[in-house]
């Protein structure tokens, strides 16, 4: 495959499979590419795990942000309720 080959036609940008997504270190082209999330390439196994290790980090974040929003929504919607009797 040659260099051009690895640019979409009538783009300025490189094919996805030319750089490790995390290390950015360039993708052989007779090496093993390893694939996350369909089309993410990685070059190594540990680049790979070290991605998804990081996904999964923001995911719990975000859960937990997401939460804390919401207790706090619920907190402030809270509302109290009474009987009033008047008589005459």
């Amino acid at each position: 495959m040659s260099y051009d080959a690895l640019f979409y036609a009538g783009s300025e940008e490189p094919h996805f499979l030319e750089a490790c997504t995390l290390c950015s270190k360039p993708l052989g082209h007779n090496s093993d590419i390893f694939m996350y999330r369909g089309n993410t390439p990685f070059c190594s196994q540990e680049c790979r795990q070290e991605q998804i290790e990081n996904d999964e980090a923001r995911e719990r974040r975000w859960k937990m942000s997401s939460k804390k929003s919401k207790d706090a929504t619920n907190k402030s919607a809270t509302v109290q309720t009474a009987t009033l009797v008047a008589s005459n």
